[in-house]
């Protein structure tokens, strides 16, 4: 069900943006802002992952730096059937985590130097589990379409200004604005506010259908549900100085990593509510048909590690790892 309506948004953005293209020129503003959307996406496939992890000053590290973290995810990747991803930590207080690259062998999951500081192992595992399952969906891909189809209706809509203001593509009423004046307001006003929704309603779909998966790849939905309670605490009393300056990057993080601005900022919010999170995190551990003896199963226990218990923390090593927060 997640899967189909976010293809249905997928196609609305797609519809909004065609339907604004041909407001503002007919079919050649169709084919310019067709040109540009290519040009874009093209970027943001090879580009948007070491564009991302260099905004936020990223520095890779590895089983020798770290190597608690690195056997974490490690064991994590392997319960999910994927990859090793690379692995990057950000310099700022605040809780946060974020995945990134085009598909699972181009991955790259980033945490803060907070969320490990701040969460307990069992919780990092929850954060990593669901990164790791917008690895798997290829969230990160159906994010950075979105976005760029986002930013290709706010050229339109700059462009439906400026035709507004010096008649349009060209000059041919027939080739231009089918509307006049009245159909370039309406993409200069109503269209970038369309495709915000569309593309946050996407965001928090995928968000939910990470959190179920990351639940099972981690075989505790109660981690991560305490995870999301910690770093929500975390975000309300830290700033994330490079998100603020950044935030088209906001629907990456595993919590929004802005400060709440307004009373309408549940309806432009890049995430589901935390509580709403928790709580459906909460149904999966405590019934539904999801807990066998109190402990959360694991529907893909073929790709998990041979010998692991359902409901410990993954580890490269074979044995369960120690308990406790990290330093």
């Amino acid at each position: 069900m997640g899967l189909m309506r976010t293809g249905v948004l997928l196609a609305a953005m797609t519809a909004l943006f065609m339907g604004a293209g041909y407001l503002v020129g007919g079919r050649g503003g169709v084919m310019i802002a067709l040109l540009l959307a290519a040009g874009m996406n093209l970027f943001a496939w090879w580009g948007s992952a070491g564009m991302v992890l260099r905004l936020y000053k990223a520095r890779e590290v590895d089983a020798r730096s770290a190597p608690e973290f690195h056997d974490l995810v490690a064991g994590l990747a392997r319960n999910a059937g994927l990859p090793m991803p690379r692995l990057y930590v950000i310099d700022t207080d605040q809780p946060n985590a974020f995945a990134t690259g085009r598909s699972p062998e181009n991955a790259a999951l980033a945490a803060t130097t907070g969320l490990l500081r701040r969460l307990s192992r069992e919780e990092i595992a929850g954060v990593m589990a669901h990164e790791l399952a917008h690895v798997r969906h290829r969230d990160t891909l159906i994010m950075t379409v979105t976005a760029t189809i986002a930013g290709a209706i706010g050229m339109i809509a700059n462009m439906a200004m400026f035709s507004s203001l010096f008649g349009g593509f060209g000059g041919n009423r027939e080739n231009n604005n089918p509307l006049g004046g009245l159909g370039a307001l309406l993409v200069m006003l109503l269209a970038p506010m369309a495709a915000t929704i569309v593309q946050l309603a996407i965001s928090r779909t995928r968000e939910f259908e990470a959190d179920r998966l990351g639940a099972e790849i981690c075989g505790h939905p109660r981690w991560l549900a305490s995870a999301l309670t910690r770093i929500h605490e975390g975000a309300e009393h830290s700033s994330f100085a490079a998100a603020e300056r950044n935030p088209a990057t906001a629907h990456l993080f595993i919590h929004a990593p802005l400060a709440a601005r307004g009373s309408v900022g549940s309806l432009f919010a890049t995430h589901p509510s935390t509580e709403e999170r928790v709580a459906r995190l909460m149904a999966m551990e405590e019934g539904g048909g999801t807990v066998d003896g109190g402990r959360f199963r694991q529907p893909h226990r073929e790709t998990a590690r041979p010998g692991a218990r359902s409901g410990s923390v993954p580890s490269a090593g074979g044995e369960a790892p120690r308990r406790g927060p990290w330093g």
